[in-house]
């Protein structure tokens, strides 16, 4: 299959190339590009698709536990097999660093429909969890 299977448009961010262009991105780093879209965006952000995202973002000041863990997973699976036809989704994890343990490392295992090629990405979603360093030390 070739790269038309895949995709090809702007690219996620948007930049431009040295003419002023809008960078392009093709193949299995387009899908890419869109699982992280997907993942970067609170559903109700879109004003033209307020269904599209990942309800990961409501998550954001809940406690770094295993059930949030789950929920996080959970939340990712829904969203990407919704909004990413072009996958199967083979795994979902979360890890944690011990250097920076409020960001949750979100990573997905897929395979591209169109060439069974897997891949994965990570993604980092960073909690805030109220505490007094992240509230300005105010209770």
């Amino acid at each position: 299959m070739g790269i038309d299977m895949l995709g090809k448009g702007m690219a996620f961010p948007v930049r431009w190339d040295v003419t002023g262009r809008p960078r392009l991105a093709e193949g299995s780093a387009k899908i890419q590009q869109a699982i992280l879209m997907i993942m970067a965006t609170a559903p109700g952000e879109r004003v033209m698709r307020p269904d599209f995202g990942c309800g990961i973002h409501d998550l954001v000041f809940q406690p770094n536990t295993a059930t949030l863990h789950g929920v996080v997973i959970q939340q990712v699976q829904v969203a990407l097999t919704r909004w990413e036809p072009r996958i199967d989704l083979l795994d979902v994890g979360v890890d944690v660093s011990p250097d920076t343990p409020n960001c949750l490392l979100i990573r997905v295992d897929y395979r591209i429909r169109a060439n069974n090629a897997t891949q994965n990405v990570v993604y980092p979603f960073f909690l805030s969890e109220g505490d007094a360093a992240v509230s300005g030390g105010r209770r």
